[in-house]
């Protein structure tokens, strides 16, 4: 199934000793037609895990660069029927695993059963929905399950202990553990209280992988954050980097391309390795 491709991905860094690292780019975004290729440099330089985004209207979880980025695939035409192409294209070049990230409205409006069984036609791992709360996962978890999905479910530091293990129980793929209280590409604040959210996260959650995200910009940041989880999530840097690189009309597609594959290295591995290589 679909999620063990997921699974296998997170175990084979557990035991590599490194932690996951997974990146999100919005579908349509820059372009219709950069998105994929930028999927595929993104996992050439070195992605675990890959979340494209399901451009949306209102996506309330989401800071201000994402926002852009939404509202600029929408003004491109792009619709669902759209992004499950591009998962299809991108699964037909590689076994890196892939997630949507979006929300729960424009599912509905597809149809549930209807959209889990074109996911797994395209060859998606799993969903993250930011809107889902655990009352309302019935409205999903079922077709979920049979189309062979990870349903990835979130917490964040006010999330209550008990509530945290329930997330934990509900969960497969993984936990998505949102470092602050606040928007995608929000500063991560006081470090000290962040790594205290996040210790006890890794005693609650039991059950599934633990990951954060929100506000990770650089290899410090996650090497600092992924102390206490299986890795770490980087979307609204990866965003800013793509609008201006593709704001810049002297730069090609390799040109930019190139860019985004250091910054990827850089995230995973650090400057200086990549560097000395």
């Amino acid at each position: 199934m679909a999620a063990n491709r997921l699974a296998a991905a997170l175990q084979a860094c557990r035991d590599q000793g490194e932690k996951a690292l997974g990146l999100f780019v919005t579908s349509g975004f820059p372009d219709a037609a950069s998105t994929l290729p930028i999927l595929l440099e993104i996992d050439r330089a070195g992605a675990d895990f890959v979340e494209l985004g399901m451009p949306f209207s209102d996506p309330l979880a989401e800071g201000l660069p994402i926002q852009r980025s939404s509202e600029r695939a929408l003004r491109h035409g792009i619709r669902l029927e759209d992004t499950l192409r591009t998962a299809a294209a991108f699964r037909a070049a590689s076994e890196t695993p892939l997630l949507l990230m979006g929300y729960i409205n424009p599912i509905l409006r597809f149809g549930v059963r209807r959209f889990c069984t074109a996911a797994q036609d395209a060859g998606v791992d799993g969903l993250i929905l930011p809107d889902l709360p655990p009352e309302e996962s019935g409205l999903v978890a079922g077709e979920v399950e049979v189309a062979g999905l990870a349903l990835v479910t979130l917490i964040a530091p006010n999330t209550p202990d008990a509530r945290v293990k329930r997330i934990d129980e509900m969960a497969s793929g993984f936990v998505y553990a949102v470092s602050v209280t606040g928007l995608t590409g929000s500063g991560l604040g006081a470090l000290t209280s962040v790594e205290q959210y996040l210790d006890r996260a890794r005693r609650l959650v039991t059950r599934n992988p633990l990951l954060v995200g929100f506000g990770i910009r650089s290899h410090e940041d996650a090497l600092r954050l992924s102390r206490h989880t299986d890795g770490f999530i980087v979307g609204s840097a990866l965003i800013e980097l793509i609008e201006k690189l593709w704001g810049d009309a002297e730069l090609s597609l390799d040109e930019r391309l190139q860019r985004i594959s250091a910054f990827v290295s850089d995230l995973k591995h650090g400057k200086h390795v990549r560097e000395a290589g």
